[in-house]
Parts: structure tokens; sequence; C-alpha cells
């Protein structure tokens, strides 16, 4: 490898190191300009997708010679993915979103110099613009006679080609990425060259789009709330911070949409939902991500107990949507999103698997759990903290089928109304799926002199670094003392629901754009 710098009609082009095949390319790149063709033209022309064009085909009458004779001439664009040459012809292979045709390239048809101006000036990963009639080969595949092809994009860096090994008279293919990581980086090359990669975010697409169709065919209105917001809150978590110039304030990223949401329902709204980004400054996992899309819904005189129902109508109704079955298979196992879903108390999960019944201990006794079964016992850890650990150490795996574990402790659950037989417990479940937990939701505490004490509580429990303390917001408790309706709210990660719809083990599949460590 050697520092190039390239010069032709548009400048300068690069100064980085450049691989040999990418210095062939650029040369390719400077005969075409020679020629007077544009590696980069300003205009496309497309008459069909490949799909319209292969569908088209089929429902043209049976009389192929009369058709080949007659036929649309049509014109399609797409990147080049295939290229074998056999003297006087060439057969080619494009591609676009719609899936994938055949090119055939005669010398008696477009000449002999401008087949041999494509044999060697043409690469894999072009885009290129084909003209030409569809036709059979004997071999019963859909091909387009070409009659003119120009270039569109220039590819100057090749992409990563699937690896083809010979294992004792086996042929084999690998991936075209070996290096997961490479995969994540350059996205746009993984995405290029893996079909199941883009079916992915399709599906991420579609299950959006279906909770959207849900919510809304149930009168929840969609709104926008603040991403940079003065107070963070609505979840335990350390936030991002940035500052605004113009006005010489700190700012965070929102790690929760909820405290907005609820203002709302003050002001008149009786059901709203958002979807969106949520940002914490946390640990990277399989199942974590800094920054994440969230869904969240907030409903008027509604319980916890309404809101399971509805959850488990909603993740039912997308997978269907999306999957054509309640039955969705995730990492092996056969998941039933159909309704109704097991129920069981965080109390109950807890002694079944670990047989610890927290009612009857003690924070330090809670504590001394830990330390007897070698984990490590935070300093700042409150009595709910260590059961919800505990919870997380011996129950959270065993839950593959949809399960919705309920009644959580008081003082790890701020935002949630307690329960009328029990002061220090809330109405709050949770959902857990394949080992993750999915979502979380509350009976939501409407009480303005309760909420002020459960803010002060924490703030006295917790280190104020800690990232587990929720911030007192004035603004949001003056808002709770106009009168807040009772209301049950819900808070579901959409990156984890995409990860059990399309077999995914780690959150990273199912973002587009991951934040990586840096290279350096």
């Amino acid at each position: 490898m050697r520092i190039i710098v390239v010069v032709y009609n548009f400048g300068v082009i690069s100064m980085r190191s450049l691989t040999e095949i990418e210095q062939n390319r650029l040369a390719k790149l400077e005969r075409l300009q020679e020629r007077g063709e544009s590696p980069f033209p300003h205009r496309a022309e497309r008459t069909h997708s490949i799909a319209m064009a292969t569908q088209y085909f089929s429902e043209r009458s049976s009389d192929k010679e009369e058709n080949e004779e007659n036929g649309l001439e049509i014109t399609l664009c797409g990147r080049l993915r295939a290229v074998r040459t056999m003297g006087k012809l060439a057969f080619a292979h494009i591609e676009d979103v719609s899936g994938r045709i055949q090119l055939l390239l005669r010398a008696d048809a477009i000449g002999k110099d401008r087949l041999k101006q494509f044999e060697s000036d043409f690469d894999l990963g072009d885009i290129v613009q084909v003209t030409g009639k569809l036709m059979e080969t004997r071999t019963g595949e859909v091909t387009l006679d070409l009659s003119g092809f120009r270039m569109l994009a220039k590819s100057i860096s090749p992409l990563p080609a699937a690896k083809e090994v010979d294992a004792e008279g086996d042929r084999k293919v690998y991936s075209a990425f070996d290096n997961v990581e490479a995969r994540y980086r350059e996205r746009y090359a993984d995405l290029a060259i893996n079909p199941h990669v883009r079916e992915i975010f399709r599906v991420r697409s579609r299950v959006v789009s279906a909770l959207r169709s849900f919510l809304d065919k149930r009168d929840f209105l969609e709104v926008e709330t603040p991403v940079l917001q003065p107070i963070y809150g609505g979840a335990a978590a350390r936030p991002f911070s940035t500052h605004h110039n113009q006005l010489h304030q700190d700012l965070f990223l929102r790690i929760s949409f909820e405290l907005y949401l609820k203002r709302l329902l003050v002001g008149g709204f009786e059901r709203v939902y958002e979807i969106g980004r949520d940002f914490r400054n946390e640990g990277v996992s399989l199942t974590h991500n800094p920054e994440f899309t969230q869904l969240e819904f907030y409903w008027a005189y509604a319980d916890y107990e309404d809101v399971m129902q509805m959850t488990e109508q909603m993740v039912a109704f997308v997978a269907k949507k999306v999957c054509n079955s309640p039955l969705v298979t995730y990492q092996g196992h056969q998941l039933n999103f159909h309704p109704p879903w097991r129920r069981v108390s965080l109390r109950d999960a807890l002694a079944e698997y670990s047989d610890i019944d927290y009612v009857a201990c003690s924070a330090n006794q809670l504590a001394s759990h830990f330390k007897s079964r070698g984990l490590k016992v935070p300093s700042d850890a409150t009595r709910g903290k260590l059961i919800e650990m505990l919870f997380s150490k011996y129950v959270e795996p065993h839950f593959i089928q949809p399960t919705f574990v309920y009644d959580y402790p008081r003082d790890i659950s701020p935002l949630a109304k307690t329960k009328e037989d029990d002061s220090d417990t809330v109405e709050r479940f949770e959902v857990f799926v394949g080992g993750l937990e999915l979502c979380n939701a509350f009976t939501e505490l409407n009480d303005p002199i309760d909420q002020e004490q459960r803010f002060l509580d924490m703030g006295g429990n917790y280190d104020k670094d800690s990232g587990e303390a929720h911030p007192l917001d004035l603004d949001y408790l003056k808002a709770m003392s106009y009168g807040m309706p009772p209301n049950g709210g819900f808070g579901m990660g959409v990156d984890r629901l995409v990860m059990l719809l399309t077999d995914q083990s780690s959150i990273r599949e199912v973002i587009l754009f991951p934040h990586l460590r840096s290279k350096e």
C-alpha cells in the first residue's frame, strides 16, 4: 500500500492509503471519463424495478418468440453482482431492492468495442443502468438482453465478497464479513451484500408500523416530547449531558418520555403515546445499547391490570402482523405470544427459583444471601435494589415464554402507586420473554404529595453519583398538583421486541448504526 493523490476532472478525491484494487478501479474511472462517460452522472432513468420486470415477463403470453421480437424495451438500475465472459457473450447479474436479474450482453447487439469496454471497465459493486428486452434462456432464467448500458456510480472500493473454501471436496461459503464488529462499523457494506440483514430492518419497520396501527385504532394520540431536558427523569439511569450555548444552560438527553407524557394527561389528553429515542449513559451488552428506541403510552382511568391485558394483545397483534403467527422461534425456543400470558408475583417467582422469601428478609439478610453465594453487594444498594438484583440473577433467565411479573418493592418504583393493602409494594409489572426483560408498566402515582416524598426519599437513599436516584422535578410536581387522572403507564424497548421477532441474540443486529468504541 502507498499514499497517492489522484486528480481527475472532479478534483482531488483521495489522500488515504489505497489498495492496488482501488488504484486499478480509479484508472478505470479515468478511462470512462476519457470516453466522455461520467462515472457519476446527474440523472438516472428507470422504467421498472427488477421485481416489476420479472412479473411483467411472467404475465406475458406463452408465445415467447413473438414476445422476444416485439417485446417492450425496459430500463433497469441496480448494483452489479456477478459477471462472466464467454467470448462474444457476457452474462451478468444486477440487484436492486426488489430482487436480482440476469443480463445478456451480445457483441452483435451492442458492438464488440462496447462489450470489451464493459468487460474491462465495469466491476462488481458498480451501480449501472441497463436497457433491453426480456427473454428466457434455455435453462428457464428470465434475462434482459441488452441494447445499452451505462455507469451510474463507480464502485472504487470493492465490497467484501463471500468466501468459498473447499473442505475435503465439499464447497462451503462463508459470510462476507467474518468480523462482526466490521459489519457494524460498515453497516452500509453489510446491508449491500447481505440480504438477510436488510430483511431484519424491513421487519423492524413493520414492527413500528404495527405498534402505531394498534395504538391508533384504540384512540391513542401520538405525540413528540423534548429530547433535550433541563431535568431528566422517568427511569433509574445515568443521563448524557450537553450544553445550550445560546441559553447558557446545561441540558440532558432524555432517559424516558414518562414525565412529559403524564403532563399531557393533566392537560386533558386521555390516551397518548410516543415512539422515539432514549439515551442512557450506561454499559453496553448483548441486550443494552446507550441509544435505543422506546415505546411509551399513558392511559387515563386505567390501572396496571388493564395495561397487562392490552400489552399481551398488542404484542400478539404485532407478531401476527409481522410474522404471520403468534408463534415465533427465538434462539431455539418456540415462543407463543397468544394471550393470555402467565402471571406470577415477584415474591413467588423469587421464592420458586432462589428459595428466598424477601418479605421475611431485611436488607442486611438479603445482603447476606449475596455474600453466601459469592456475589458482590453494592455499597448503596437499598433493600428493593437487592431484591431486583437477586431476581435478575436467579429468575429472569428462566422466563422463556411471555410472563408478567407483578408487584414490586416501593423503593425502586418511585413513580408507581402503592397497593391498597401493602404500603411497601407498588402496582407494577414487567414482562419477560426469551430470558429478556421486554417492558415495564405501572399504575401511575398521581398524588403530588406522595410523589414529592418519594423523590426526597430517593435522594437520601442513593449517592448523588450513583445513577439510580431520581432528581426532584418541581415542574412535574406542579403539573400533578393541578390534578392528574389515575392512569396506567407502559414502556417497552422496541429493539428488544425486534430481537425476539427476528431471532437475534444481540441488540446491535437490530440497530442500523450501533455506537462502537473508537478504533484508536
